[in-house]
This record gives structure tokens, sequence and C-alpha cells, in this order.
């Protein structure tokens, strides 16, 4: 069965998750996934246009003009 994630099959899914683990070891592998998951996040902000800064200008400006 093969998976649209880059052409990949099950079997070389599990393979790849298999030398990961060897590769990082169990401890590091949640570390480096938390890692990713914020990078992604970020990177959706940023497409989005959410970004502090902007949001910490608007807010100045908002104090500013009270």
């Amino acid at each position: 069965m093969k998976l649209l994630l880059l052409g990949l099959g099950t079997q070389e899914i599990i393979l790849l998750a298999i030398v990961a683990l060897l590769f990082f070891g169990g401890k590091k592998i949640p570390e480096l996934m938390k890692g990713v998951g914020k990078g992604v996040r970020s990177f959706k902000d940023g497409l989005n246009g959410k970004d502090d800064e902007t949001t910490n200008d608007a807010e100045k400006n908002d104090k500013t003009n009270a």
C-alpha cells in the first residue's frame, strides 16, 4: 500500500522510524518533534501574518492613543 507521503510505503516508514530511533535514541525523539512542531507553527503564523512584533506594535499604539 503506497502512502502519499513522498511515495513511501508502510514498510519504508517503519524502517525510517527504527533507524531514527537507533540514531537519536528514545529520549531525544520527543524533543526533536517538539522543536519541529514549534517550527511549523511559527512558519504558519508567519504565512498568516501573525507576528509577535506586529501585535506588540499595535498594542503600544493603542495605549499611546488612549
